[in-house]
Formats: structure tokens, C-alpha cells, sequence
């Protein structure tokens, strides 16, 4: 299992802004997930470049990579993740 976290577990991952996409949508990339994200950002301004924490619950471990749901399922390497709340 990897580094003890376990289903059910929330967690979390830093990710980077790409780019904004929409007045309350920005563009950010996930370490080792390979695909397009965006979140939510109605509060803040952030910038290009600036890191960002995301938080969900993993759904599922596989070999050293852990699923999160962020809303849709993103699947990373566990060693790019955080445990929050256990």
C-alpha cells in the first residue's frame, strides 16, 4: 500500500495554474496526471505559475498510484500526494 494511505482518506496534491479560462475558471496542472484540469476560482486572483492545493478523497489505490475525486476521478503517483485527514 502506498505510504499508508488507505481508501477513504482525504488528501491532498499541489498543483500549478496554466492559465485562466473564464472569469471564475482557471486552467491548472496536476503533477503525473497527463490531462487538462480546471477548478473553480470565484474568490481569488490567482496567477500564472502560482501553486495550488487541491483536496479530495482517494477512491482507490493501484500499484503505487492513487485515485482522487476532485469532482471527476484524477489518478496520480502516490508519492505527489498528501494525507490531510486519515
Amino acid at each position: 500500500m502506498a505510504r499508508g494511505i488507505k481508501v477513504g482518506d482525504e488528501v491532498a496534491i499541489t498543483a500549478t495554474v496554466r492559465r485562466r479560462v473564464t472569469e471564475d475558471r482557471v486552467s491548472v496542472s496536476i503533477p503525473t496526471y497527463g490531462f487538462p484540469h480546471s477548478i473553480v476560482d470565484r474568490t481569488s486572483k490567482v496567477k500564472r505559475g502560482q501553486p495550488v492545493e487541491l483536496t479530495g478523497d482517494v477512491t482507490h489505490i493501484d500499484e503505487g498510484r492513487v485515485t482522487i475525486d476532485l469532482g471527476v476521478p484524477v489518478t496520480v503517483n502516490a508519492d505527489r500526494v498528501r494525507v490531510v485527514t486519515a
